[in-house]
């Protein structure tokens, strides 16, 4: 729970991600998505309730269970006066990598993500999908279990975004845990595991596709058109229905 003074932000969200998932985290603007991501990662304090982190309580012991996240934020801060390399041994050296295992995976980053023939030039000179590919970079150099991620595509082109899927799906196959906040429901749709709707601070529903469409009682349908039944905006549900038919 997040509570202020005049609104309660979060409030009743109890969910449990295992291992190896990619769980989708949706929910209309001001719904609580970032507000739950910063008490997840421990920018904020919850009023009540705890989170733990691979069994780590993040508000009782803060610095091990950070050791455990890649966070990748929606509006992240990035030193523009460092080099992509120099940005990367940074982060490493936050996490008290060792160098040699820092060198290597900062050059597969690179690489992966068609960024070593700038990697030693100044982050102020590169293009937004080049700043989040590189951002992104940081986030994993330390092999997170648990990966946290707040709008991971935006600002990507087609290959960029395909990069990052791609990445995201191999790291749970190995293992590490992924909580996705997205507006892209083809996205969430696509990639996810089971998907959770939040809506005004509380959890309305959680489940696979076929989970959520029992619950919004239809045998068909895509994300899209279960997300707005769910979420009661008929009105636009409906708006939808008639841009689809055929005049």
């Amino acid at each position: 729970m997040k509570k202020y003074p005049l609104v309660e932000a979060v409030s009743g969200l109890d969910l449990e991600i295992p291992r190896g998932e990619l769980f989708g985290f949706l929910g209309p603007n001001g719904a609580g998505k970032t507000t739950t991501i910063k008490i997840m990662v421990g920018l904020l304090k919850p009023t009540a309730g705890r989170v733990r982190i691979d069994g780590i309580d993040i508000q009782e012991d803060p610095v091990r269970a950070k050791f455990l996240i890649g966070y990748i934020p929606d509006r992240p801060f990035i030193y523009e006066k460092l080099t992509g390399m120099e940005y990367l041994r940074f982060v490493a050296d936050l996490f008290s990598m060792d160098r040699a295992r820092a060198e290597e995976r900062a050059n597969r980053f690179l690489e992966f993500f068609d960024l070593a023939d700038s990697a030693h030039h100044l982050i102020d000179g590169y293009s937004h999908g080049m700043r989040q590919k590189l951002i992104i970079s940081g986030a994993l150099i330390h092999e997170p279990r648990v990966v946290i991620v707040d709008e991971p595509l935006v600002g990507l082109d087609p290959k960029g975004a395909r990069q990052v899927k791609q990445l995201f799906l191999d790291l749970c196959r190995q293992g590490a845990t992924l909580f996705m906040s997205t507006h892209s429901m083809g996205i969430a749709e696509a990639m996810c595991h089971r998907i959770g709707i939040i809506q005004k601070g509380r959890m309305i529903a959680v489940g696979t596709m076929q989970e959520l469409r029992r619950r919004a009682r239809q045998d068909h349908g895509d994300l899209e058109e279960i997300f707005l039944r769910l979420t009661g905006d008929h009105d636009l549900d409906s708006l939808i229905q008639f841009l689809k038919t055929p005049l």
